[in-house]
């Protein structure tokens, strides 16, 4: 499915009584070499000038003319703010879509540009005929647990260990990729259903909930701890498999300040 990269899809106008206002960005295709050349760019900001999993222009621009997704989001002046990649496949007869890439610049953080940039990914895989998207992330990256979780409401289906490897990342550096894989419905119903099972387990007396901790700040503690960086993650990865082992499914996540957070697991 090819889209008019003519028409935003999303940051357009909001109401509010009679009164409207503009969003600060627009959600659109990237279809122009311009376009996929900053897509690159941002890549090398967020994970590194030697990150060796860039997606290049060419991929990018393939995938999007075979029913994959490449939106950015756009500043009035059309600077790409950030962006979203994903890849659709078939998964035991079923159409998926594996959303691989999401980045934002530290600068337009916290503005809603990624929740808008899934929101918007999980229309287009609708119309495509899929069922349900995946992606991973890394569940010691708190804001990245309160995004996927919280606001997103998407299901953990599973813990890999060392997903991607050895990787230069800065991101990753010193702590390897283990990643929590999760599925997030793509029907408006079954996103509904889904947070409804959430708030219905959240409510449970706090004794039949596990709460596993992360720390509130990995990347912080990469730079300044990274025997303590490591120690979380061999404590979480060991948490974590335990869990999901025992049948407990994460229902929400939970954050105490800047010093730690805490995934709610319930079964």
């Amino acid at each position: 499915m090819k889209l008019d990269a003519k028409t935003p899809l999303g940051g357009g106008e909001r109401s509010r009584g009679s009164r409207q206002r503009r969003s600060p960005f627009d959600v659109r295709p990237l279809e122009s070499d311009a376009d996929l050349k900053a897509c690159v760019a941002l890549q090398r900001r967020t994970w590194g000038e030697n990150y060796a999993d860039i997606v290049p222009t060419s991929i990018l621009k393939i995938t999007a003319r075979i029913g994959g997704v490449v939106l950015g989001a756009f500043d009035s002046a059309g600077t790409l703010l950030g962006f979203v990649f994903g890849i659709t496949g078939v998964e035991r007869r079923n159409i998926v879509h594996w959303s691989h890439m999401l980045g934002v610049v530290p600068e337009a953080q916290n503005q809603g540009i990624g929740r808008t940039l899934k929101e918007q990914q999980r229309l287009l895989v609708a119309k495509l005929g899929a069922k349900a998207m995946y992606w991973t992330f890394d569940p010691l990256v708190a804001r990245n647990a309160h995004l996927n979780i919280n606001v997103l409401g998407v299901r953990a289906t599973d813990y890999v260990q060392n997903m991607y490897g050895e990787s230069a990342s800065p991101l990753h550096r010193g702590i390897g990729t283990d990643r929590l894989i999760v599925s997030w419905p793509v029907d408006d119903i079954a996103v509904a259903a889904r947070r409804r099972e959430m708030t219905k387990a959240l409510r449970a007396p706090a004794g039949d909930l596990l709460r596993i901790e992360v720390p509130g700040d990995i990347a912080a503690l990469q730079l300044s701890n990274m025997s303590a960086a490591r120690d979380w993650r061999e404590r979480t990865r060991t948490a974590f498999q335990q869990a999901f082992a025992s049948d407990y499914v994460v229902q929400g996540f939970e954050s105490t300040g800047a010093e730690t957070g805490f995934y709610l697991l319930s079964r």
